[in-house]
């Protein structure tokens, strides 16, 4: 089948550069889904996404649909004859023109024919169309008296099929053939032949890269080479450089200086400023000091660059000194100052305010501390001082140096290392993935912080529902466990959220918010490990067992994930699923083990594996050491299936009925030491 390049172009106004790559993908995505499910093949995709476009560029195109065999069943041979007509009627025959099917049930009237394949070029419109109407677009936009809606005004359209224009209307435009270049350097109309000539025409004569990844590159290498130039290294932010790379389409990196005196403002307040602010990137030298420089990136190849760079100084000056002055103003006043006067700010209208919070989490910190043999002094400081910083300038201007700046004003005050230190590692992990606190007062303030949200939440009766979660007490209950697990602290889970429900002065949930809290976190790990690649059943058979401590958790799990791969691990799995059901049936199920009544060889020999096997792995489980016990257990194999292949357990007998439902329970109890395994799908 003949095929052939097809090329769509929607030009528009600047479009949103921090969405520019989601509606770049979305656009693709839609219009090859599209051309899927009207069953067209295609070939390479390409996307194009610039400020002022979205692009795609889809090579080998058939030029129609593959025709598409029809048949319909009609009515049995033994039918009237006026029900055969109809049926033929509704196929737009006659009945002789009508074939025969030979089946099992009989003999039936079928019609068969070949539905011509439709024309690629007439399809497109509507594919593209829709695939626009699809875009995850917050809220769109009218312009001038237009009717018509998209997330920045429309301005061309470009739609070729080969070297032939796609009739099309969309967005109040016309299809055609010809795109815009840049919007300085060549603000004209290019003419586009042909779809293959579309990529080259925009950078010559057009100045713009339009494609996103080429240009992002290109950014990438005149920043690095920036850096290089001053005698450091460029800091490269991968969001920053995306959101740079969707405002330029002919970028052109530029270098400035500022000031040395604004060298004295920590460097990530003045980062953040030159970040968010100005879109400027930083170098730093040798030693990781922040350089008195920024990299600018141009959307234009100017004839006087200084000028550009000078006029780009002249912005910065006022950002950074604005910053110097926040720091200097918020240094005269102590953190400890400004902690009390948190009880003026309300974290939760039935928790308190967030001096209240600051208290609590004072007084976990010095008891988590305490559990960990730490220094319960240096936790509960830093604890009563790490919401101090919420209330200084610098954070108010720049929010996201909560905790970092409270380190900065800490050590101002004279307050220890640690406690600065920890005040900084607070709101450790962010994010999935994220780095973990690594002072030990930092990790206890970490652990406390999100239990006081946690409990206080859960107690008030306000915990996430279905996507809801203003609070982020999902992430916050992941950033716990990743602590425990990942820091190795042996720590009870539902013994620090009781504590922590003790801490507030009123709870309506107050007798259940324990055991709410602790089953809510406890969960969150089953989607941890399945991002981990840890089987589901794994997670669900040392879930069923309730241990509370994290790191005992994923102890069980890693020897449940191992014992899986073993040739023994089916078996026993299903062994121990028809034992849990055996025993479930049983009211007065026996406890104690009866050796005298054990008459079969099978049943004798089980009992004395299983009790050999108790006494090697009960110190195994007590240094939770789960993964070698399971593998001694997993010796156990034969002698099981030979029990349930010899013995009866359901004897007339009574008493030797409940002596091996006894030895029954024997076994499994062996192995829900570590996990319930009747739930390992094999």
């Amino acid at each position: 089948m003949s095929t052939r390049d097809f090329l769509v172009e929607l030009g528009t106004e600047e479009l949103p550069p921090k969405a520019l790559l989601s509606l770049s993908n979305a656009f693709t995505q839609g219009i090859t889904e599209g051309l899927k499910k009207a069953n067209i093949s295609f070939g390479e995709v390409t996307s194009y996404a610039a400020p002022r476009r979205l692009a795609v560029k889809i090579s080998q195109l058939s030029e129609q649909q593959p025709d598409a065999e029809i048949e319909k069943r009609g009515p049995s041979c033994k039918a009237p004859e006026k029900a055969v007509e109809g049926f033929a009627r509704s196929c737009g025959v006659t009945a002789d023109q009508l074939q025969i099917l030979n089946t099992d049930k009989g003999d039936y009237f079928i019609y068969k024919t070949v539905e011509k394949g439709t024309e690629t070029s007439s399809l497109l419109e509507g594919i593209v169309e829709q695939s626009l109407n699809n875009l995850p677009i917050p809220k769109r936009m009218r312009w001038g008296s237009s009717r018509v809606e998209f997330v920045r005004p429309a301005k061309w359209l470009v739609m070729l099929f080969g070297d032939q224009v796609v009739p099309a209307s969309i967005l109040g435009l016309e299809s055609g053939r010809h795109t815009m270049g840049h919007r300085f350097h060549y603000n004209q109309p290019i003419e586009i032949m042909a779809a293959d000539e579309y990529d080259q025409k925009l950078l010559s004569p057009g100045y713009v890269i339009a494609d996103f990844a080429a240009r992002r590159e290109k950014i990438r290498e005149q920043i690095i080479a920036a850096g290089t130039a001053l005698g450091g290294t460029t800091e490269i932010d991968e969001d920053l450089l995306d959101e740079v790379t969707a405002l330029n389409e002919w970028p052109v990196a530029l270098t400035g200086r500022f000031e040395e005196r604004f060298l004295d403002v920590p460097p990530e307040a003045l980062i953040l400023s030159m970040k968010e602010n100005q879109k400027y990137f930083h170098a730093v030298d040798a030693k990781g000091n922040l350089m008195p420089y920024f990299i600018t990136v141009a959307n234009i190849e100017s004839t006087d660059p200084q000028q550009v760079i000078e006029g780009n100084e002249k912005v910065i000056r006022p950002r950074l000194a604005d910053a110097a002055f926040f720091f200097e103003t918020d240094k005269k006043e102590t953190l400890a100052s400004r902690t009390e006067r948190l009880n003026t700010v309300v974290f939760q209208n039935q928790l308190g305010t967030v001096y209240d919070k600051a208290t609590r989490i004072s007084a976990l910190a010095a008891y988590i501390a305490g559990q960990l043999g730490n220094d319960q002094q240096t936790a509960e400081r830093a604890g009563y001082l790490a919401k101090g910083d919420l209330l200084s300038d610098m954070v108010y201007e720049f929010t996201d140096l909560q905790g970092l700046m409270g380190y900065h004003y800490a050590l101002h005050d004279g307050e220890g290392e640690a406690v600065a230190k920890a005040i900084n590692e607070q709101y450790l992990p962010k994010f999935a993935g994220d780095e973990l606190p690594e002072t030990e007062a930092g990790i206890v303030i970490a652990i406390a912080d999100r239990l006081d949200t946690l409990t206080g939440l859960f107690g008030i009766k306000q915990p996430p529902t279905g996507s809801k979660d203003p609070f982020a007490l999902r992430r916050a209950s992941l950033g716990v466990l990743r602590i425990l697990i990942e820091r190795n602290l042996d720590l009870d889970l539902k013994d620090l959220i009781a504590k922590a429900a003790s801490l507030h002065k009123s709870l309506p949930a107050a007798e259940t918010v324990t055991e709410q809290v602790t089953d809510f976190m406890l969960e969150r790990l089953r989607a941890w490990y399945e991002d981990k690649g840890v089987a589901i059943d794994s997670y669900l058979a040392v879930h069923a067992v309730k241990p509370t401590k994290p790191l005992d958790f994923d102890k069980r799990v890693s020897a449940v994930n191992a014992f899986r791969s073993l040739p023994q691990a089916a078996s026993l799995a299903a062994a121990n699923k028809r034992v849990s059901n055996i025993i479930a049936k049983q009211v007065g199920e026996a406890t104690v083990l009866n050796t005298a009544l054990l008459s079969e060889p099978a049943e004798q020999k089980l009992a004395q594996s299983v009790a050999q096997l108790s006494e090697q792995v009960t110190p195994l489980f007590a240094e939770g050491n789960y993964q070698d016990a399971l593998e001694k257990l997993a010796s156990l194999q034969t002698d099981v299936d030979s029990f349930f292949d010899n013995v009866m357990v359901m004897a007339d007998d009574e008493a030797v009925k409940a002596n091996r439902i006894a030895l029954l329970s024997q076994l499994r109890s062996l192995f829900l030491q570590t996990a319930d395994i009747s739930l390992l799908n094999g």
